[in-house]
């Protein structure tokens, strides 16, 4: 028996054993008691998961999957299955740390990324394959063509690693791009505790019109009156780096 991709799920099986232990063995395993594995498919990874002394959970909405997993390895119980993962409250884990790992399902990695985002007190690290751009994105550094929210909103909580491009040929239904493997570990910027939805708004604004200055970028935003002459104004959402927007969120929430 085994499970039909779905492209409606943004299912591509990982076949390569080898690249499946190199996902796997990146976490470092420390400082938390419980791993996440999101859309696990036909269990790739959660077979050497499941060897790890952590508790193991699976985020998977496919049936088919599930009936297969629950199967062919003894130790994924019904217990272990936790539904879908963009709707957990993590409240199962008790206020416990998780880390999350997967292959990653196409249609919604930016939306993983921020969920992670949404729950980085409890999530220290995550190791994924994403589509080799989404990837890309993430890991971008300023003043590149990569470089926007994602980045951005990312790395204000998490250092960021792009470790190895995977190829088309070792996935079964093989996508029509490149895939890449990337490690997340928990580093919040200082100066975000609560500014973050301010943050993330000026972020989302700046790079609204990014070839733009940030002085009509942020005119939806009703600028405060003392940082209207301010240096970033005269620049684009590109040139600043995550620590600008961190202390410009500062200035702006304390001159409103």
């Amino acid at each position: 028996m085994s499970v039909r991709a779905k492209k409606h799920l943004g299912q591509h099986f990982l076949t390569d054993e080898n690249i499946a232990k190199n996902i796997v063995e990146v976490l470092s395993y420390e400082n938390y008691n419980n791993v996440m594995e999101v859309g696990p498919g036909m269990g790739v990874l959660t077979k050497y998961l499941l060897d790890k002394d952590q508790t193991i959970y699976l985020a998977e909405i496919d049936t088919e999957s599930i009936d297969y997993l629950k199967k062919n390895y003894a130790k994924a119980t019904e217990e272990t299955f936790v539904g879908d993962f963009l709707k957990q409250d993590f409240n199962f884990i008790n206020g416990e740390q998780i880390a999350i790992i997967g292959n990653f399902p196409y249609n919604i990695s930016s939306q993983i990324l921020f969920k992670i985002i949404d729950y980085y007190q409890i999530v220290p690290e995550m190791v994924g394959m994403f589509q080799k751009e989404v990837a890309e994105r993430t890991a971008a550094v300023p003043r590149t063509k990569d470089y926007g929210i994602l980045s951005v909103l990312v790395q204000a909580y998490y250092d960021v690693t792009y470790l190895f491009t995977v190829h088309e040929n070792v996935f079964n239904p093989p996508p029509k791009v490149k895939s890449g493997v990337i490690r997340l570990t928990r580093n919040p910027k200082e100066g975000l505790v609560g500014n973050e939805v301010l943050f993330k708004q000026i972020v989302k604004a700046g790079f609204g019109q990014r070839r733009k200055k940030l002085s009509n970028s942020w005119k939806v935003m009703n600028i405060p009156e003392a940082l209207k002459t301010h240096e970033f104004m005269d620049k684009r959402a590109e040139e600043l780096s995550v620590e600008d927007f961190i202390h410009f969120t500062k200035l702006w929430k304390e001159n409103i």
